[in-house]
């Protein structure tokens, strides 16, 4: 099972992580392998690469692992460069660098978020606590102040990145367990994808949500994203498709 893919921020690249526990870079246009890392071993059933990041400068990759640890890897050789990062007590469900490659945010099946030290793979704030079922999906906001967690307790919380202070809660009482969460470009909008089907579009500030839930899809929502310019959604979805949304958040 491949868990997770990026592209490089040239968009000549595209990492992807797997339950055989390697890491692979890949031509985006040839499709070739071209740097291959690992097998990562952590034991029976944890040597898994659950979820994988490029930096923004593109030199390097965060993986995280079902061994509950954290690795960052050279881009171009495979290397491991930092790591692994040892803080969480279960399955790393998600990880992302901070817009200035300095920091790395990780999401758990312990419940827990990080804020790591990316060079030198230190703790910096956290552990985040408030979630009452595992974190399964992190995210930055662009101007790098806050994060966005979605958890199986069908909430989002939003975090201070320094103080680790939450601030806001994101929830309504017909909503599923949370799978993905990403914000807008201009950090003002986070966007949802749940087990219940449902996309929805909340403010980040207030926790209030914007728009009404977008439905179309047939099974639960794994993965959600914000267009460059913040006026479509794309989803993908266990029921096999993508679909872009146009949004009206103005």
């Amino acid at each position: 099972m491949v868990r997770s893919v990026a592209f490089s921020p040239d968009s000549k690249y595209i990492v992807s992580g797997s339950n055989d526990g390697r890491m692979i870079v890949w031509g985006a246009e040839t499709g070739q392998v071209e740097v291959i890392s690992g097998p990562f071993k952590g034991g029976r059933g944890k040597n898994v690469v659950s979820s994988v990041a490029f930096s923004p400068s593109g030199k390097h990759i965060v993986a995280g692992c079902g061994d509950s640890k954290i690795r960052i890897c050279d881009a171009q050789t495979g290397e491991v460069v930092s790591g692994p990062f040892i803080g969480h007590d279960h399955f790393i469900t998600s990880v992302a660098f901070s817009p200035d490659g300095k920091l790395i945010v990780s999401g758990s099946y312990d419940r827990m978020i990080q804020v790591w030290d990316a060079e030198v793979g230190k703790v910096i704030s956290g552990p985040f606590t408030g979630h009452t079922g595992s974190v399964d999906s992190v995210a930055f906001s662009p101007d790098g102040e806050r994060v966005a967690s979605g958890s199986t307790d069908k909430t989002i919380h939003v975090w201070d990145v320094k103080t680790g202070k939450v601030i806001s809660r994101l929830y309504k009482g017909d909503m599923e367990a949370v799978c993905s969460v990403a914000f807008s470009p201009d950090s003002k909008h986070i966007v949802s994808g749940s087990t219940d089907r449902t996309i929805r579009v909340w403010d980040a500030e207030t926790g209030q949500v914007v728009s009404h839930p977008l439905r179309g899809h047939t099974s639960l929502i794994s993965s959600v994203a914000f267009s460059p310019d913040g006026k479509h959604i794309v989803t993908g979805s266990h029921d096999k498709t993508i679909r872009v949304w146009d949004v009206d958040i103005s």
